[in-house]
């Protein structure tokens, strides 16, 4: 493939990870991080930056580098091919979910069976790394790691999360940071101000889980965070394929702040009731829609 072709490629998957949330305004842009990323040189990776600088999405900042601008021009981050993207690899990702693929596979198998280019598998594979449930192996190829698959499954990890959550914030070795509940606000209110219509599923989630494991790493009992992390992964994929409740997200939101406000005034007690109470109705409202998945 040319080099301008690639590097429009490039630029069209980090305009979309800039449009989901993956980076911010300020943010810095590695040459090296992101070739890494997407399995490419840094030739077409400086190509691409200079493209986004081009369209006011990144700026240019002498000896320093590149870095995501705090005025995006309207339209700038639209990416042609973010629709097919997004398909297939929710293809890859159901595939996965209903045990259709290995646990093991090469990249070359996934383009065998896929059809894809070594370039738009490497950019899949790196997705589902970023998000939990893939890994490369020591020697070749890739490991799919397990998800919650099943309904009975789904159940389960909410409950664990019910049991461990709340607990998390009454650790003897508990401390509030405020620093990062002021960042966390900052989020929870960003998403109530944004249309949710134009946030991907995976966007939506990915904040919430960051939410949530924010509040337990503050007990201080790392076994705590480990826990939460891995169920988290586990459960990612199943919640991509059920409904996201659009209309509650700023519900949620605001129940999220309230947690906040509460911990900020060190009413640490209540949190943690606030926080079981939160968790038991997103379980009670999302284990029909994980049923009905399964059963479609």
């Amino acid at each position: 493939m040319r080099t301008a072709d690639l590097a429009e490629k490039i630029s069209g998957r980090l305009s979309m990870d800039i449009a989901e949330g993956h980076y911010s305004a300020g943010d810095k842009m590695g040459t090296q991080a992101l070739a890494d990323r997407y399995g490419v040189s840094r030739t077409p990776v400086r190509a691409a930056l200079s493209l986004l600088t081009e369209r006011g999405v990144l700026e240019q900042r002498p000896n320093r580098g590149f870095f995501v601008s705090e005025t995006i021009p309207d339209g700038a981050l639209v990416s042609a091919g973010k629709d097919e993207l997004s398909q297939e690899y929710q293809a890859l990702a159901e595939d996965w979910i209903r045990d259709r693929i290995p646990e093991e596979m090469t990249e070359f198998a996934l383009r065998e069976r896929y059809g894809w280019t070594k370039m738009r598998t490497a950019e899949h594979l790196a997705r589902a790394q970023r998000e939990g449930w893939a890994e490369r192996k020591d020697g070749y190829g890739w490991r799919l790691l397990p998800v919650a698959k099943t309904p009975e499954a789904f159940n389960q990890i909410y409950r664990l999360r019910i049991a461990l959550e709340p607990v998390a914030l009454l650790e003897p070795t508990f401390r509030i940071n405020h620093a990062r509940l002021g960042e966390l606000r900052e989020v929870q209110q960003r998403l109530i101000e944004t249309d949710p219509a134009v946030m991907p599923n995976e966007t939506i989630l990915g904040h919430g889980a960051s939410f949530h494991e924010a509040l337990v790493e503050m007990s201080g009992n790392p076994f705590f965070l480990i826990s939460l992390e891995r169920v988290n992964r586990m459960r990612r994929l199943m919640e991509y394929r059920a409904r996201v409740d659009r209309a509650r997200l700023r519900n949620e939101c605001g129940e999220h702040l309230e947690i906040l406000s509460l911990l900020d005034e060190e009413r640490v007690p209540e949190a943690s009731e606030r926080l079981r109470r939160h968790l038991q109705d997103a379980h009670d409202r999302k284990a029909p829609q994980a049923r009905a998945w399964a059963e479609r």
